[in-house]
């Protein structure tokens, strides 16, 4: 990859785009990872005006400490860059007094950690209104377009994915490039949708170098009957999530009505 050209091209193209847009410029939700580092790096290398926001909700100290680490170093490179805190803990807390929490634990937790992607969308278009900015999103390709890891109108509700046809490993030598924190480049991906410091392999059960593959080996037709041992272990998980979070992936489908009901 010609790092120092795809990174020109990504900032030229979101400044393309929010001027077309006639907006000022962008926000984004920073979690004290890779992708929202990279992201909030690239909008600000555009010159326009760009938003961080850390939205902790009951958050993995590692996570904070990152996060502010990563805003600090932005704000002092560039000064175009603004931030905000908006602690939703108190939030999400009073949300759950009020829903049933009935069901099993597992089913609940999950539900509850989709709510708390979809309580930041909703800070970060707070933000986008009232500033005439855009929601930069912070997905890469294998969690957009691969195993569907995202929050179905959570983070995935963005207005424009300025990283999501890069890989991990790219997005990883992006950040290398943009001079990202070095205790963000080291850090396990985790989303920080549980409170705690699980990481994304934990969760997935495979780790993003081999995602990537499996997701290559899926572009080119091969089949589980490829593989054996871990490869085969990694095929099977990378094609379930694929399967499982394909309504993620693809438009809302849409009832239409034949000419004759009409």
């Amino acid at each position: 990859m010609q790092i120092e050209k795809v990174a020109d091209h990504i900032v030229n193209w979101l400044k393309d785009y929010a001027k077309n847009a006639g907006v000022n410029g962008f926000v984004v939700g920073v979690s004290g990872g890779i992708d929202s580092a990279v992201t909030s790096t690239l909008c600000a290398k555009t010159g326009m005006e760009v938003l961080v926001i850390e939205m902790p909700i009951h958050q993995a100290e590692s996570h904070v400490t990152r996060a502010q680490e990563h805003i600090a170093q932005l704000k002092k490179r560039f000064a175009n860059v603004n931030d905000t805190r908006t602690d939703l803990t108190p939030v999400f807390d009073e949300f759950k007094t009020e829903v049933s929490l009935e069901g099993e634990q597992a089913t609940v937790d999950m539900a509850l950690a989709n709510t708390r992607a979809r309580l930041r969308m909703t800070t970060l278009y707070y933000y986008a209104g009232l500033k005439k900015l855009l929601v930069a999103g912070t997905g890469n390709k294998v969690e957009d377009f691969g195993v569907g890891f995202f929050t179905k109108y959570g983070d995935g509700g963005v207005d424009l994915s300025p990283i999501a046809d890069l890989v991990k490993s790219e997005v990883y030598a992006l950040g290398e490039f943009l001079q990202v924190p070095e205790s963000i480049m080291k850090a396990a991906p985790s989303d920080g949708l549980f409170g705690d410091a699980r990481s994304d392999e934990d969760q997935i059960g495979a780790s993003y170098p081999e995602l990537e593959w499996a997701m290559k080996m899926d572009d080119e037709g091969k089949t589980e009957a490829d593989f054996e041992g871990r490869n085969l272990t990694v095929f099977k998980i990378y094609k379930r999530f694929n399967s499982s979070n394909k309504h993620k992936m693809i438009p809302i489908p849409v009832c239409n009505i034949p000419i004759n009901l009409k």
